[in-house]
């Protein structure tokens, strides 16, 4: 049997991000150099791609728990759900699912999405119990920014594991619940039709302080680099690997934006070192409600000199 729901509200993580297109040149000793485009780039694009990411995680984890035959809890509609989604749920089958299918603009009015994911858990699971698992499709996610139109698109899945146990809307009284994700491989398609795979390993954790807190670091481990959250190839063809410095916080009394957090991209021409939550001048700033975070983006040229590029997300 399956139940449809007409949405129009929801929880989301209400982050987005500057797309960069910039030509690619010789010379490594000035702002328009070779190393310039590929850090504003992979920047650009791995923010991009992991806010997504979460956001599509947190739908599907948040909408699951108004499925009481999934989740084993007592009540449903704990969460409000996506803005302009269709959710289909089947409850009967040796496999659970539940999908959310995405036709418009999201809560905040900032980007569209169009596609659809499938949130699958074997019947005799409950999501509340340690070490359950979802597996999240993504069947051609595509998000578009209002701005300027630009867009990327995702496909793959991931497996979600719920590791401490517990549900979301009890946070206030168990006080923090752990997932971790993973994907041996997602396809992102960028605006300028190259496509890539990327892999996935995250931790997030949950509490509750005026609302949800998520704070999410990486798990895994490349040579010396460790706390890698994604890692793959970028759209110029070459190899990276971004590792979570600093956690990154993400606030549901701010919208469910990043607040903060610093990643750093290895393997690329040059190292970069990228920190969010900040003002136009590049200082820590506090929630700004419906204005702009940006991220700050340095890394050193082939003669020394170090560059800062300061971009709105």
């Amino acid at each position: 049997m399956k139940k449809v729901i007409i949405v129009s509200m929801g929880l989301l993580l209400s982050s987005s991000v500057l797309f960069t297109s910039c030509k690619k040149t010789n010379n490594d000793n000035n702002g328009t150099s070779e190393n310039v485009t590929e850090s504003k780039i992979q920047s650009d694009d791995q923010a991009n791609v992991s806010n997504l990411m979460d956001e599509v995680t947190t739908d599907a984890s948040t909408s699951v728990e108004n499925v009481m035959a999934v989740t084993g809890g007592n009540l449903l509609n704990h969460f409000l759900s996506p803005c302009n989604s269709t959710i289909t749920y089947d409850t009967l089958n040796a496999v659970r699912t539940l999908t959310i299918t995405y036709n418009g603009l999201n809560c905040a009015g900032t980007r569209t999405r169009t596609g659809s994911i499938t949130v699958s858990i074997p019947a005799g699971d409950k999501w509340k119990n340690a070490g359950a698992q979802l597996t999240i499709t993504y069947n051609t996610i595509k998000i578009t920014r209002v701005s300027d139109g630009k867009s990327i698109t995702i496909n793959g899945s991931e497996v979600v594991t719920n590791v401490t146990g517990g549900l979301l809307y009890q946070l206030p009284t168990i006080g923090t619940i752990t997932h971790t994700l993973s994907s041996p491989g997602m396809s992102i398609t960028f605006d300028d039709g190259t496509q890539r795979n990327w892999q996935v390993g995250k931790q997030r954790v949950f509490t509750y302080n005026n609302g949800l807190v998520i704070s999410t670091t990486g798990t895994h481990t490349d040579g010396g680099i460790t706390g890698i959250s994604e890692w793959g190839t970028n759209r110029l063809g070459n190899a990276f690997v971004t590792a979570i410095i600093d956690p990154m916080v993400i606030r549901q009394d701010c919208n469910f934006r990043l607040t903060s957090g610093r990643v750093k991209h290895s393997k690329l021409l040059r190292q970069v070192d990228v920190t969010f939550g900040l003002d136009a001048t590049g200082n820590p700033t506090s929630c700004p409600g419906t204005g702009t975070y940006y991220m700050k983006i340095v890394w050193t040229n082939a003669v020394g000199v170090s560059i800062t590029t300061i971009l709105p997300y």
